[in-house]
């Protein structure tokens, strides 16, 4: 009778052994199939990594975009939609602010915000950010200035002039991050207007705008787009629309809507605004993008 009890107790404490040692192997390999390559497991609640976003190339060494990806980014327009928006706190608590061109925060901070995370920038307005480095390279350093444009502007090999200019600033300003889209990645962006209109940009005459490829590069760095003061693709055509300026920092020059709808009309050179907002809620549909003031969603 003592030896079955002895029995018996050996064998509850080795099941209990058992039980334990399979518990810790399942946390082992749990914590194994979930490390990354080369590395321990990150903690639960880090900081994303830097990521390497190609196709946009630093000045003057050619290193590309590196940044951790943002969750949550607002995208301002630079329309006159946000004249009276009262928005610039909203724009401001985003994660990351993307802007473009030359669009100023000072004097608009309560429409439009202060902040600029990430400033896209067409080669044709670099001339006017230079006309005013104090505000937009030596107060915003750190700004990452995104510049895109034509080969013959923008080559490195060839140092076209925005190249050359660009470069000038940064041995003007070391600490500013300014990068240029290569050559690879603009024929990206013709590519993907054309899977995505049927119409080949340089065939059909058609110029991107900035706000195509700030939304490109949106969708590559954000988990969720907020985009503000944009309008959709049927709003020109409406009735009963409002009359607002091109520009929000441009007051009674050109009216928006006329101007889209006189590119999109032009046979030749001519952004297609309107063209461009159709696919931008096409994509909404697919992607984390809101639109707001005014508001509207992928049909």
């Amino acid at each position: 009778m003592r030896t079955l009890v002895q029995l018996s107790l050996s064998l509850a404490s080795l099941a209990a052994v058992s039980v334990l040692y399979v518990l810790l192997c399942s946390r082992a390999c749990l914590r194994m199939c979930c490390l990354p390559a080369g590395g321990l497991a990150s903690p639960p609640h880090a900081a994303p990594r830097a990521l390497a976003f190609l196709g946009y190339s630093r000045v003057p060494d050619g290193e590309p975009l590196a940044r951790a990806p943002c969750r949550r980014c607002a995208l301002v327009s630079s329309s006159g939609q946000m004249l009276g928006s009262r928005l610039g706190k909203a724009i401001d608590g985003e994660e990351c602010v993307l802007r473009m061109n030359h669009a100023p925060t000072a004097g608009y901070e309560e429409d439009v915000g202060a902040r600029s995370t990430v400033r896209v920038v067409s080669h044709t307005s670099v001339p006017l950010l230079l006309r005013n480095q104090p505000y937009f390279f030596k107060q915003s350093q750190e700004t990452i200035y995104v510049v895109w444009g034509p080969a013959k502007k923008m080559s490195r090999e060839k140092a076209g002039p925005t190249y050359r200019a660009l470069l000038k600033v940064v041995e003007k300003y070391p600490r500013l991050q300014i990068y240029t889209l290569t050559e690879q990645k603009m024929a990206y962006c013709d590519d993907v207007f054309q899977n995505e209109t049927g119409k080949n940009r340089m065939k059909s005459g058609s110029f991107l705008s900035t706000g195509w490829f700030t939304m490109i590069l949106a969708m590559e760095l954000c988990e969720r787009i907020v985009v503000f003061g944009m309008v959709n693709d049927t709003y020109c055509r409406e009735k009963n629309r409002s009359s607002v300026p091109y520009h929000y920092f441009e007051k009674g020059r050109l009216d928006e809507c006329k101007t889209y709808l006189a590119h999109e009309r032009a046979p030749r050179a001519g952004h297609r605004f309107i063209t461009e907002k159709a696919v931008f809620s096409r994509w909404a549909r697919k992607r984390n993008i809101v639109f707001t003031h005014p508001s509207w969603a992928g049909g």
